[in-house]
């Protein structure tokens, strides 16, 4: 059972770490779950800052619902951090509603945002709780643009895309999590919105994206659909939204994009354990341990949204450093407004929606994190 109000699940990994770095900031008490408190404490001990201040606990669970939802019981926040979300998100959300907890999450993984919603969603509404995923710098920077595009009159079409200055190596200064995330999506349908519909995307879909931050084209895939088409499928000022996501290093990318059509024509058919082998193998080739913490003059971002309508058209720019702080940033940002009773929707819904994009863009401008842009086209 927890002692305090706020629960991080997964806190021996990279992101669980950097949330309760935030958390510390605001001086949040809370408890971490994972499966090894030892492992925890000194993983913690070594990666969380100023954790000699803070006020938190450990807590030992299964994954499995009943344990996690002893873990959980006496919260009313958990920050869940455990991936690939698809193999593991369902049961972290059934427990933490058994448990009577908002839940928050940073994954963009579509087919399991799509399964949350369609299972949970009117549950968690009944419970009076908030189910929002991808509350992290994928895919929040980019619906914050996307919010600033619809703020122009007449806008119903949004095309984004997420550009991260990439790594030279594949996986280099990402985490193993992402990275199984990653590679992990090639297994499922990967949607965008059209006409109020889930459409999916061809299996070799690729884009160029130019965007006037950067000299060249970006080179970028669907990344699995993205959270975006799903978290503004039922939004009544959407119509339609396309989504991509690209590193600046266009090599990565291609590197991605080709394992992708590898996977189409050698190993879709394969059985669950072969595949099983195949993603593990991917993801010990390419993020063998965890990467170290960010720095501003390396990681960057640019996020863009362009809205269009009959005769409007807008662009929106999210320029940002530190992805994976700026989850931890994003995560604690949305406990304090749970933590206050001020949330605008429950049920399952975004951060943006749930808490205004306006107030997540002004916590990450405040500390340095994100700066937006508009311009009319």
């Amino acid at each position: 059972m927890a002692k305090h109000s706020v629960v991080v699940y997964g806190a021996s990994g990279y992101t669980g770490m950097l949330i309760m770095d935030w958390l510390i900031d605001q001086n949040i008490p809370f408890t971490a779950v994972a499966r090894n408190a030892q492992r925890t404490r000194e993983m913690m001990a070594q990666r969380v800052v100023r954790l000699e201040s803070a006020v938190y606990e450990i807590v030992e669970a299964t994954h499995d619902v009943e344990s996690l939802a002893r873990a959980f019981q006496g919260a009313k926040i958990v920050c869940n951090t455990v991936g690939p979300f698809v193999n593991f998100g369902l049961t972290t959300v059934e427990a933490t509603l058994r448990a009577g907890c908002h839940y928050l999450d940073t994954t963009g993984e579509q087919s399991f945002i799509r399964a949350a919603r369609e299972r949970f969603g009117e549950l968690f509404r009944q419970a009076g709780l908030l189910l929002a995923p991808s509350t992290a710098y994928m895919y929040t920077f980019a619906e914050i643009a996307a919010e600033l595009a619809l703020e122009t009159p007449g806008v119903d079409a949004l095309e984004t895309a997420t550009l991260c200055r990439g790594p030279r190596s594949a996986g280099s200064g990402v985490t193993v999590g992402s990275t199984a995330s990653i590679f992990e999506i090639f297994r499922h349908e990967a949607c965008y919105l059209w006409e109020k519909k889930l459409v999916p995307h061809a299996a070799n879909a690729s884009y160029s994206v130019a965007v006037p931050d950067l000299l060249q084209p970006v080179f970028t895939i669907p990344w699995g659909g993205t959270s975006l088409p799903v978290l503004y499928q039922n939004d009544p000022r959407v119509n339609s939204c396309i989504s991509s996501v690209g590193f600046y290093d266009n090599e990565v990318m291609k590197f991605v994009h080709a394992v992708g059509q590898k996977w189409e024509s050698e190993y879709k058919d394969l059985s669950k354990e072969a595949q099983d082998q195949v993603v593990k193998g991917l993801v010990d080739s390419t993020t063998p341990s965890m990467p170290p913490r960010e720095r501003t003059t390396l990681t960057r971002t640019v996020d863009v949204a362009i809205g269009r309508g009959q005769l409007a058209a807008t662009r929106a720019t999210v320029r940002g450093v530190t992805p994976y702080i700026s989850t931890g940033a994003l995560q604690t940002a949305a406990v304090m407004k749970l933590l206050d009773g001020e949330t605008a929707r429950v049920g399952f819904a975004s951060a943006c929606k749930a808490f205004g994009h306006r107030y997540l863009l002004g916590f990450l401008e405040q500390r340095g994190l994100a700066r937006a842009s508009v311009a009319a086209l």
